[in-house]
């Protein structure tokens, strides 16, 4: 990006170095929003990212996997032509507000130092973290085309939607799990907003994508502090 926008570098490697860092893991085979944080932008996502998550899941009835999602091994097979649109409705009220979640055994909790999934992945014996407290803010069905049915959901940190979908086929006496996942909004932004599409990558568009999100940053008093501390850095 420095040299595409003819920027001199300093040859100094040091100074060179950027700090970059994510604000919460999403699943390797799902989409959407994934705040980066760059410099010393690293420092506010903790903050800026403390509200709720959107998901949209599209998840498929009578079939179980490994993985809770369609990348895994199926492990289990069960009828679903009993399900209504109406049943699916009424099981949702159960998963609303603050619930106890099992999360996955495949996810990036760890143990002993490494995540579970990669211990899963090597074959070692991994027992099912203890459930847990979460919180859904709002949980709606969008479409039911069985054995299709599709999830609009709203979250707090620390939620699977695929231990969601998980319990919900459990709760319609069937099996069910995640064929997509797209993360729509994580804190304030939001994937039909502030996603730049890769064909829009260059440095025109990026800068102008970056004026759009200021408004999103902390308060005028934090960004003052953060230019006093570190003049000629930018906060991304």
């Amino acid at each position: 990006l420095f040299a595409e926008a003819g920027v001199q570098t300093n040859s100094n490697k040091r100074n060179q170095v950027l700090k970059i860092g994510h604000g919460g893991t999403l699943d390797s085979a799902a989409t959407g929003v994934l705040v980066v944080g760059i410099g010393k932008g690293t420092k506010m996502l903790g903050t800026m990212l403390a509200g709720s998550k959107k998901y949209t899941a599209i998840g498929m009835l009578g079939k179980a996997t490994d993985t809770l999602d369609a990348t895994g091994k199926v492990t289990e097979e069960k009828p679903y032509d009993q399900v209504t649109k109406g049943d699916l409705e009424n099981v949702l009220q159960k998963f609303t507000g603050e619930i106890m979640q099992v999360p996955p055994l495949y996810s990036a909790l760890k143990k002993d130092g490494e995540r579970l999934s990669t211990l899963m992945k090597r074959g070692e014996a991994v027992e099912a973290k203890p459930a847990r407290p979460v919180r859904v803010y709002s949980l709606s069905l969008q479409q039911f085309q069985p054995p299709l049915f599709t999830l609009d959901v709203e979250c707090g940190g620390g939620f699977y939607v695929r231990s969601l979908v998980n319990d919900i086929g459990k709760e319609l006496s069937t099996c069910a799990t995640v064929q997509e996942l797209t993360r729509t909004k994580q804190g304030p932004f939001t994937l039909e907003e502030h996603a730049l599409q890769e064909d829009k990558w260059t440095i025109d568009e990026i800068a102008q994508s970056l004026e759009h999100c200021t408004a999103l940053l902390l308060g005028e008093p934090a960004r003052k502090k953060l230019k006093a501390e570190h003049p000629g850095e930018t906060a991304v």
